[in-house]
């Protein structure tokens, strides 16, 4: 540490549950460790042990090492070890050398359904996999090669969340710990996406506006759901009147997106644009609140009409999040906002694959680092982890039942919705009063936010709902106006 430099956190120190925890490897770290002149960084350790989970997360897979994934035996439910990538290397033709996007797949998906940088990364994984021997053999050999690179991006993700607030890198360790990572880290290729946010996040944090657009369209290349985050960052840059900042962003963001897709775009509009409609015309499928709905009416709604229905739904909770960022008391971190409004979009969607929470973890860790309220969040995860493998073990063992029944996996997508519902009402706890919040309890504003750490408010809305606080902090004169732009103290 520099002389300059403030003192990290020490989650020991002011986590309770972290300091029971800590009692498993010998108690609380000392002070005088953080001065210590070591090899052994917080952030190095933190790398170390999110590979070593990632790799626990492999072994958990063993079971299917032996050729279910290709049988499609109900084996790989029941020990909970499927994964889409083995089975995708035939079924969407990489086992034969077809080109994503401009080949033609035999059946009715016709084309790759995932976004162009997560088609380049299947389609590069397939390079490197051996392409002799049986097929149970190739398809291990492809989850392998993709689980190694995926390794890496697990290291990126623990690497961009520890640096991003400087005085909290031990924060960090939810996101290596996290069994729900662990589970899901190479059910598909979320992890990319994943990894690219992380580092747009990181970059952010550092007011580097521009490369944190280009991260995060390159993330939204990989997969749709990052591009959300712009939607935070414009209500937050405009209560502080950070235009430009913003406008770099979204720049940056725009313009990596179109480098990476136009070309397939072009060439082969057709493939590219399979996503997209793919995403249209899914019915509602596992893990949403959309599928309860449908096994319980005697006249299940619409896909359009689903589409419909929780299209308004993600506008209202979008509404929501901008109402929330313009009339908090204190001005929200970017952090707790974009968590909302991702999770926002993983429970108003009409399907939940178990690899989603890798979305929420990295955010989830930024905008509420407490061990208690995480680890309930991740125990609901893993719930649903277990219960839906076991509910697809119960519908395809046949008259034998072995399994989870229907009623028994609705319960468990009730506790993943109840789960993210409650980690999403703690954040909003935050917000409105921040000295609730870990982060600003401890002296910070916005680690995570970049230009806007610190920095002024030029417009709030409902300066009337808190004029307690104005009046005792300010010595501006009136009252303020309904939407009038404002210089707030923070």
């Amino acid at each position: 540490m520099r002389p300059h430099e403030p003192e990290p956190v020490r989650p020991t120190k002011e986590d309770e549950v972290a300091r029971a925890g800590s009692e498993l490897i010998g108690g609380p770290l000392g002070r005088r460790m953080l001065y210590a002149a070591t090899w052994w960084s917080p952030v190095r350790i933190i790398a170390l042990i999110a590979i070593g989970m990632f790799a626990l997360g492999m072994v958990q897979k063993m079971p299917c090492y032996n050729g279910a994934w290709f049988f499609g035996t109900s084996s790989q439910y029941t020990h909970a070890c499927y994964s889409d990538i083995p089975h995708l290397y035939q079924g969407r033709g990489f086992a034969d050398g077809l080109v994503p996007y401009f080949d033609k797949l035999p059946g009715d998906m016709e084309y790759l359904e995932y976004p162009v940088l997560t088609g380049a990364f299947m389609e590069v994984a397939s390079w490197v996999t051996p392409g002799s021997g049986s097929m149970p053999h190739q398809e291990k050999a492809y989850w392998m090669v993709n689980s190694a690179i995926l390794m890496v991006c697990v290291a990126v993700v623990a690497v961009c969340v520890a640096r991003t607030h400087r005085r909290r890198p031990w924060d960090a360790l939810l996101v290596a710990l996290s069994p729900a990572l662990a589970l899901t880290a190479t059910i598909n290729w979320d992890l990319l996406a994943v990894a690219f946010t992380s580092a747009a996040m990181l970059m952010w944090s550092r007011s580097r506006a521009l490369a944190f657009g280009v991260l995060l369209g390159l993330a939204t290349a990989a997969k749709l759901y990052p591009f959300l985050l712009l939607g935070p960052l414009l209500i937050l840059c405009w209560r502080a009147g950070r235009w430009r900042e913003f406008g770099a962003a979204l720049l940056g963001t725009a313009g990596i997106w179109l480098v990476v897709n136009l070309p397939v775009m072009l060439l082969a509009n057709d493939g590219w644009s399979k996503f997209y409609s793919f995403s249209k015309e899914r019915p509602v499928d596992f893990g949403s609140f959309w599928l309860i709905l449908s096994q319980r009416m005697d006249s299940p709604l619409s896909t359009e009409t689903v589409n419909v229905l929780a299209m308004a739904l993600m506008l209202l909770a979008c509404l929501g999040v901008a109402a929330l960022g313009l009339t908090a008391p204190r001005r929200p971190r970017f952090a707790q906002l974009a968590f909302l409004l991702v999770a926002a979009f993983v429970l108003t969607n009409k399907v939940y694959s178990p690899q989603y929470v890798l979305w929420l973890i990295p955010l989830a860790v930024l905008a509420r680092p407490r061990w208690r309220d995480f680890l309930i969040w991740q125990a609901c995860e893993v719930a649903y982890f277990l219960g839906i493998w076991m509910y697809l073990a119960y519908t395809t063992s046949g008259d034998a039942h072995k399994g989870l029944p229907t009623e028994g996996y609705q319960v468990v997508i009730a506790v993943h919705l109840l789960g993210t519902l409650y980690l999403c009402a703690v954040v909003v706890r935050d917000i409105w009063m921040p000295e609730r919040d870990p982060v600003r309890r401890g002296g910070d504003d916005d680690p995570s936010g970049g230009v806007l750490d610190s920095a002024e408010d030029v417009f709030v809305l409902g300066a009337a709902a808190y004029p307690a606080r104005t009046v005792a902090h300010s010595t501006a004169g009136p009252a303020v106006k309904w939407g009038s732009a404002v210089e707030l103290p923070r």
